[in-house]
């Protein structure tokens, strides 16, 4: 049996906006520091559903988002059964394969993964996530000409290929958790729907 989940998506990052990584260009700070939400509106693994749940992933590149490997420290929602926590980390690890596999080449080490609770809001453009007390981060659309969002498509390094990316800045994101601390604001930011399978 395979699985599919899909729903919405964003990231915030420490990158001036637009995040050139994305275009395997190197981080404007060089470093970048990272935190991207999921939530799924409807999926299901091996017979698991995991409608509403949420996921975020903390990411620490120390250079080139391409050529570093990354820190990451992964959040599984708090609500989810035993069946489901072990869905959501199967394929948000990317053990299970599909496109969340493909991120996690980049990964050299995880810090952590485990539960937590986790918010996550869509209100017109704008995006917003807690992560229990650790992280908390809102970014809103950036506005383009006319007032039209502003957007990306088929860039390399992407979160959810197959949807355009609307360009954000941030209101603000913090976290501090696994020996690591940010506090920004007016940053990169990106959100689009999603959808993975295998």
């Amino acid at each position: 049996m395979g699985w599919n989940v899909s729903g919405e998506y964003f990231e915030s990052c420490n990158c001036e906006a637009a995040c050139p990584c994305v275009f395997l260009s190197p981080p404007t700070e060089g470093e970048c520091t990272a935190l991207v939400g999921w939530h799924i509106d409807s999926g299901e693994h091996e017979g698991t559903r995991l409608d509403g749940l949420n996921v975020a992933l903390a990411v620490y590149a120390p250079g080139h988002m391409v050529s570093t490997p990354w820190q990451v420290a992964l959040y599984l929602d708090d609500r989810a059964d035993e069946a489901q926590g072990s869905a959501l980390g199967a394929i948000f690890s990317g053990q299970a394969g599909g496109h969340p596999a493909r991120l996690a080449a980049h990964i050299g080490e995880v810090l952590g993964a485990g539960p937590a609770t986790i918010t996550f809001q869509a209100d017109g453009n704008k995006r917003a996530m807690t992560v229990g007390s650790v992280a908390d981060m809102e970014i809103a659309a950036m506005p383009g000409q006319g007032d039209a969002d502003i957007t990306i498509d088929n860039h390399p390094l992407c979160i959810a290929p197959g949807f355009e990316a609307v360009v954000a800045k941030s209101d603000h994101l913090t976290y501090t958790d696994q020996g690591m601390s940010w506090e920004l604001s007016g940053k990169a930011g990106f959100y689009s729907p999603f959808q993975y399978s295998a």
